[in-house]
């Protein structure tokens, strides 16, 4: 495997260890490919963007609150 970026390996690592016996694996991946895009699209800090940061990140807390309520 190619070495991959560090948002790359945690998007594997989420959906590698997502709880597999109620099947919510894509919903972790998903999660963390939301958080991977809002660090690189609007790195923490930036006021201008805050908005837009929060507003994905809490799409990816929905999706694993789902994963949390199987």
């Amino acid at each position: 495997m190619a070495d991959l970026s560090p948002a790359a390996k945690a998007i594997l690592e989420a959906y590698d260890n997502s709880p597999w016996e109620y099947d919510t694996g894509d919903l972790t991946a998903c999660a963390a490919v939301l958080r991977a895009v809002a660090d690189q699209v609007v790195p923490e800090g930036w006021r201008l963007h805050q908005y837009v940061r929060h507003e994905i990140l809490a799409i990816a807390t929905e999706l694993e609150a789902l994963c949390h309520s199987h």
